[in-house]
């Protein structure tokens, strides 16, 4: 028992102020929800805040970084295992968002949805105009009833638990990557990593162009 009390003695404490920095939203100072990222620099935002931002301006609000000249939207996605930690470290968090969820849809002469559980909501919305939307509307318009259909995953592994990485020379000899951070699915292999650096290195519309990661 001594040596148990004294072992969580010992043991660090990380205060919630310290991670706010990780977990908040820039644009709107609060806890995020629904996180989504940004591809091109993985700056975390509120889904609602960052479209709303992106009505106007097609840049990153933390380092601004271009995101795309026309179509902004289609290079953000959601963050899910950011959402999980900040729904983990803030407490009641997630039961003052379905709160809150709820009186806004009664607010609208509205009946809630039947489940306003926080994990249903964010997994079961897309961006509009995103990557996943656009791959499910394809999905649903060219389904068929082959085998070969049976294998394919129309999302790509999107919807796979995402796992992001930073690519960094390993020597002096070694030019920095244009693009350094990458989105990948957790089931990704060594194998996929270097076919997309090299597609990266050669052309970036490469990986529009015919070229296939599973």
């Amino acid at each position: 028992m001594q040596n148990f009390c004294q072992r969580d003695k010992d043991e660090p404490k990380i205060f919630l102020a310290d991670l706010n920095e990780h977990i908040t939203c820039k644009l709107c100072g609060g806890y995020l929800i629904d996180a989504v990222s940004i591809t091109e620099c993985l700056h975390p935002f509120c889904k609602s805040c960052i479209v709303k931002y992106l009505e106007e301006k097609h840049d990153c609000p933390c380092c601004g970084i271009l995101i795309h000249q026309s179509h902004p939207l289609n290079y953000i996605s959601f963050d899910r295992t950011l959402q999980d930690i900040v729904l983990k470290v803030v407490p009641n968090l997630r039961q003052k968002e379905k709160e809150r969820r709820e009186k806004f849809y009664l607010s609208m002469g509205k009946t809630p949805p039947p489940s306003e559980e926080f994990r249903d909501i964010t997994d079961g919305h897309h961006l509009e105009g995103s990557a996943d939307t656009s791959a499910n509307q394809e999905a649903n318009s060219s389904a068929s009833g082959s085998a070969a259909a049976a294998t394919y995953d129309p999302d790509h592994h999107r919807n796979d638990e995402q796992v992001n990485i930073q690519l960094e020379p390993g020597c002096a000899t070694l030019e920095p990557l244009a693009y350094k951070y990458l989105r990948l699915s957790s089931r990704a292999t060594v194998t996929h990593l270097r076919k997309s650096t090299f597609l990266f290195r050669t052309t970036r519309m490469g990986l529009f162009l015919g070229a296939t990661m599973f």
